[in-house]
């Protein structure tokens, strides 16, 4: 088995959305507001090349953001707190056949959720099984999901996913999970915080396991110490963020765990280690 991250262009973000302060309406509020822009944050998807078949966790963003109108104006957020850019070489369709392979040699896309940033490409994959959590489908579909961030008009018209329902199979600190190869190494973990029904992926890679983060945080320093966003009070709230970093971080304390969130610089570095030394067993849980 071996694992990739493709960078599908950058994004930029305010400082208080990597760190939220305050609670419910203001704590979006105060996102919104900053005036600190970040650095330019990668947008990462993953490739797993395993036996039963390519899986491709998110799709990252497509290079269509550059077009006038693609976002709402009306929306806030778009307005004044997001900047991205991507080339179309940049998309994951591309960057997938320089690793040799077709988007269509894809068995599984996972979509750890549904906002653009993870979701842009969706359009080069109509002959993949898409898993996006039940929960999260139904967050992000009609107004209300443009409501909360979400572009379901930008999906494709063929986009039908299966629905994912977690098992009452635990799964270390996790409660529930969902086995997705028959070989038990790769599973679903629900992980809501960032949006409702946010789930994330757990790759058993032989001496270590890889934790596929999506947004659960923005970084490995923001997990180890407990930082929830600024945006969670649009999904599953501030508290569920809380709970699912803690779930993380006693995940650690059990295995050797290398922890890749979706905008961290240099995330896609720790692919090649053992463990993420930050969060490593002598860690404590919040």
């Amino acid at each position: 088995m071996q694992v990739h991250a493709i960078q599908t262009g950058s994004v930029r973000v305010h400082e208080r959305q990597r760190a939220g302060a305050g609670g419910g309406v203001l704590r979006f509020g105060r996102t919104l507001l900053d005036r600190t822009w970040t650095d330019p944050l990668p947008i990462y998807a993953w490739v797993i090349e395993h036996p039963e078949g390519v899986i491709v966790v998110d799709t990252g963003e497509t290079a269509r953001v550059s077009e006038p109108g693609y976002f709402p104006r009306w929306h806030p957020y778009y307005r004044v707190a997001v900047r991205e850019s991507v080339r179309r070489e940049e998309e994951i369709g591309p960057q997938l056949r320089r690793l040799g392979m077709t988007p269509g040699d894809v068995r599984w896309l996972v979509m750890t959720h549904l906002h653009t940033d993870h979701a842009g490409g969706l359009h080069h994959f109509p002959k993949s099984e898409i898993l996006v959590s039940r929960t999260e489908y139904g967050a992000a579909r009609g107004l209300r999901g443009k409501l909360r961030g979400y572009l379901p008009h930008r999906w494709p018209e063929w986009f039908a996913p299966r629905l994912v329902d977690f098992d009452n199979e635990p799964l270390g600190p996790f409660p529930r999970s969902l086995r997705l190869t028959r070989a038990g190494d790769v599973h679903l973990v629900p992980t809501p915080g960032h949006t409702a029904g946010h789930m994330s992926v757990i790759v058993n890679d032989g001496d270590r396991v890889l934790f596929l983060a999506g947004d659960t945080s923005y970084s490995e320093e923001n997990l180890r110490r407990g930082i929830v966003d600024g945006v969670s009070s649009l999904g599953g709230g501030e508290d569920a963020a809380a709970r699912t970093l803690a779930r993380i971080r006693a995940l650690a304390e059990d295995v050797p765990l290398v922890y890749l969130p979706s905008h961290e610089p240099g995330a896609a570095d720790r692919l090649t280690f053992k463990a993420s030394l930050a969060i490593s067993r002598r860690t404590s849980v919040a």
